[in-house]
């Protein structure tokens, strides 16, 4: 994943770079279409970014680097200027080995226990995994039940 974290980030050193694989399960199998569809891909990606906001800001008052993937475009949200896209279906699969199936025109991907009714993003840190771990842990608790897990 070396090669693509790069090309999404240019200007960072990826030594000591963690990649933090978020997913919540859905209500329904994501994979579908219809306004129920869209209404819980909208609550499930401001939850995470609620929760994304959350931990960077907490990490960048340390002095450490963060920033987390818009799950629509694959864009980062902190740092700018780049049109590469984050593969996250790529990235599960290869960090954690979850399954992949094609849907359609897409790859989408199957999570062990909840299959397509998961919803991934992905955070990326360079900060002592600690540091990582506290704010994961204060963000989770400022932000009660925001039902994200890392896998």
């Amino acid at each position: 994943m070396a090669r693509e974290v790069q090309s999404v980030f240019p200007d960072v050193n990826l030594s000591g770079m963690l990649i933090v694989p978020t997913c919540q399960q859905a209500d329904y199998d994501l994979v579908r279409t219809g306004e129920k569809i869209d209404t819980e891909k909208d609550r499930l990606l401001e939850r995470f970014m609620e929760w994304s906001q959350c931990v960077c800001g907490k990490l960048q008052a340390q002095g450490c680097w963060c920033d987390y993937i818009d799950p629509c475009s694959g864009l980062p949200m902190i740092q700018q200027g780049t049109n590469n896209v984050y593969p996250e279906v790529e990235g599960l699969s290869i960090l954690l080995g979850f399954k992949t199936q094609n849907a359609g025109c897409c790859k989408i991907v199957l999570h062990p226990r909840w299959g397509s009714a998961v919803y991934p993003a992905t955070l990326f840190a360079k900060a002592p995994l600690q540091l990582l771990l506290e704010a994961i842990k204060e963000a989770e608790a400022e932000l009660q039940g925001t039902g994200l897990s890392q896998p």
